[in-house]
């Protein structure tokens, strides 16, 4: 199920998540050679999360683990990683910054990357190999899964219009769309004890990890704010 809008309109541009998108698109342009080689293997090395540098139990590979729990936020692995990552983030991001106000929610979507990256490297060592702790851990998706969770709550009458192959459009609740995204990490990332993939993949608790995140501190985030009125566009 593809998100293709939402009914919420916003009250102000969204600078923040427009300069997120574009952050995130320039690195993967000319950062990572639009995952070209030697590029995206050299951007990688350098700049991506080791969860294993953490305990010091690999050797460290470019920068250390403090800068690239931020670096690796804007870096990709390929095309449709990044595209579907920013998809959601123009979706949501816009009227949460809307709520929250621009630098709040960057501080909160900064966080929420930061959070989500832990709980996938408290996962990855306790319960993965040595092997696993090696893997490149890159992409905004856990900081976007934060996102999501704060939408859930700051818009739970909102519906997001989507696609559902191959030519099914309609809109569905907010709430039902990210409570069912939200129940697929869960399986899929229980799943992965099951059945570990050996070469790296998706990093589940990283989306659960930020959409909890999400969950628990947006009211925070949001304290003395003051709520937009009601808005529909459908």
């Amino acid at each position: 199920m593809l998100p293709l809008k939402d009914n919420i309109p916003t009250s102000r541009f969204p600078v923040v998540t427009v300069g997120l998108i574009l952050a995130n698109v320039l690195v993967w342009l000319v950062y990572q050679d639009a995952g070209t080689e030697p590029g995206l293997s050299a951007s990688i090395n350098e700049s991506a999360y080791h969860p294993c540098e953490v305990t010091d139990s690999c050797p460290v590979v470019g920068e250390d683990w403090p800068v690239t729990v931020f670096t690796s936020m804007f870096m990709h692995g390929s095309w449709s990683h990044l595209l579907f990552n920013m998809l959601f983030l123009w979706i949501f991001g816009n009227n949460v910054e809307d709520r929250l106000g621009r630098l709040r929610f960057l501080v909160f979507y900064l966080a929420g990357g930061v959070a989500a990256t832990m709980l996938q490297t408290v996962v990855t060592l306790e319960a993965g190999s040595l092997r696993d702790a090696t893997i490149p851990n890159v992409g905004a998706s856990g900081a976007i899964a934060a996102v999501l969770g704060a939408y859930i709550l700051l818009h739970p009458r909102g519906w997001v219009l989507t696609w559902i192959a191959p030519i099914f459009v309609f809109p569905i609740p907010a709430i039902v769309y990210l409570g069912l995204w939200f129940v697929l990490q869960l399986v899929q990332g229980s799943a992965s004890f099951v059945q570990p993939e050996t070469e790296g993949g998706v990093a589940y608790f990283a989306h659960i990890g930020g959409f909890v995140f999400g969950l628990l501190l947006v009211r925070v985030f949001a304290a003395g704010t003051r709520p937009p009125p009601p808005r529909y566009s459908y």
